[in-house]
């Protein structure tokens, strides 16, 4: 059978090379096509392109004449995303998935290698802190996306909205608190605080106001829907530190 062709335009600049027309060149060679690939190499030959076949955007994809789309549309085309799957797909849970599946492979790690009950208080505060760490780290690589979301919904942040820019910081202490053994009422105060005014936050937010939100707790530009995951983020703050008091 003759082989099956494939005609790809994509930007391909000294300044920029377009990701997504490596991805459609990658997906049209894993799916048996050999690809006529066309790189547009400034960014007047790109204009022209886009003038000539009337598109708006490159890469583009032909397949037996006919005009397929940029890297969605091709997704579409093999069956791999239904039509509008992709504006479907804008808020999700994989940073927090893969944020606090981190977390547990690491605590795992740290059982492993100190010979630690897995099932343990110690390995429960070593997940929780580390979670913690980890979320701090996701806010302040920018801080200010991350106060302009925090904003919308944290109760505390809207009448101090200098709260905002405290929190993080508040967060990534506690959690190398508890990872360090500081004195347990340094540690816990801060988590409480946060912890407690967070929770009632997304409860207000979420289950009274019923408003439709996107939580900021991996970052600013983070598609996370603010929700049951959100709150538990922030009942994690108020519980451990409690055990820890009571425990002494």
């Amino acid at each position: 059978m003759p082989e099956k062709q494939a005609q790809l335009y994509r930007m391909d600049t000294h300044e920029h090379t377009c990701p997504f027309g490596l991805k459609s060149k990658d997906l049209l060679r894993r799916k048996g096509y050999a690809v006529d690939d066309h790189r547009l190499t400034s960014r007047e030959e790109t204009d022209r392109f886009k003038v000539e076949h009337q598109v708006d955007t490159t890469p583009q994809t032909f397949i037996d004449g006919q005009r397929i789309g940029g890297y969605d549309d091709l997704r579409v085309h093999f069956g791999l995303d239904e039509p509008g799957e992709q504006d479907a797909k804008s808020n999700t849970y994989q940073p927090v998935i893969a944020l606090f599946g981190m977390a547990a492979l690491i605590t795992l790690a740290l059982c492993w290698g100190m010979s630690a009950p897995l099932l343990s208080f110690i390995a429960l505060k070593w997940f929780v802190a580390l979670s913690m760490c980890l979320l701090a780290v996701q806010k302040l690589q920018d801080l200010e996306s991350f106060s302009l979301q925090f904003l919308g919904y944290d109760l505390l942040a809207q009448k101090r909205p200098r709260y905002a820019y405290f929190y993080p910081f508040a967060e990534g202490f506690a959690g190398l608190g508890m990872l360090a053994g500081l004195w347990t009422p340094l540690i816990a105060a801060p988590a409480l605080f946060i912890g407690s005014i967070g929770a009632i936050s997304v409860f207000k937010a979420v289950y009274i106001d019923k408003r439709e939100l996107r939580c900021a707790c991996v970052g600013g530009d983070s598609k996370v829907p603010l929700g049951a995951i959100s709150l538990t983020e922030n009942l994690m703050m108020v519980v451990l530190p409690l055990w820890m008091l009571l425990r002494g």
